[in-house]
């Protein structure tokens, strides 16, 4: 038996990521600035590092194992976009 309430309009996985603002645009939360990120200052994640590493050798690039999360990311967007990595076709 269903817990919803009947009295809720039903939400799609596309509700959940977007949302409208109070001027009706429709914002998305699925990919925020990395300089806006709270834990942006922390150390790159295991993941990060990984698949960096993998791109920086695709590219041709050092490694740099000391960035941050947000740093890292910037870093990941630049090679994919250098390499054709990861990039949606």
């Amino acid at each position: 038996m269903s817990t919803r309430d009947p009295k809720q309009p039903d939400r799609t996985a596309d509700d959940a990521r977007n949302s409208s603002t109070a001027d009706g645009a429709v914002s998305t939360n699925t990919r925020k600035d990395p300089d806006e990120w709270v834990t942006g200052n922390e150390s790159m994640t295991g993941a990060q590092a990984s698949y960096l590493k993998t791109l920086s050798e695709e590219a041709g690039e050092p490694f740099d194992e000391g960035l941050t999360k947000a740093e890292a990311s910037k870093k990941i967007d630049e090679l994919q976009s250098e390499t054709g990595r990861g990039i949606d076709h």
